[in-house]
């Protein structure tokens, strides 16, 4: 019997939670709904920008075994003592 022709159960019109719609797809195969489905359109606005900069290694050294004695990340480090430094809130991730 091809897989097309199988009988499949519908897809929920909502979902009660993202873990249900998660366990739905996992257990079931997108191909088998493919005239049930529509296309989706959407912008993504991804505000956030990197910014390199060199530093000397045995610098870097430091400051990664300070943050992570701190529990923290190295840019999350910098970024906050840069922020202290030029008296500006810091904008961690």
């Amino acid at each position: 019997m091809p897989r097309n022709s199988m009988k499949r159960e519908p897809i929920p019109k909502h979902f009660r939670s993202v873990e249900a719609a998660a366990e739905f797809w996992d257990s079931h195969d997108l191909t088998d709904y493919r005239g049930s489905t529509r296309d989706a359109h959407f912008r993504v606005d991804v505000r956030r920008r990197v910014f390199l900069t060199a530093l000397d290694p045995e610098l870097a050294k430091k400051l990664t075994t300070f943050a992570r004695r701190r529990g923290i990340s190295t840019e999350t480090l910098i970024n906050m003592w840069l922020a202290e430094r030029t008296n500006e809130p810091a904008c961690v991730k």
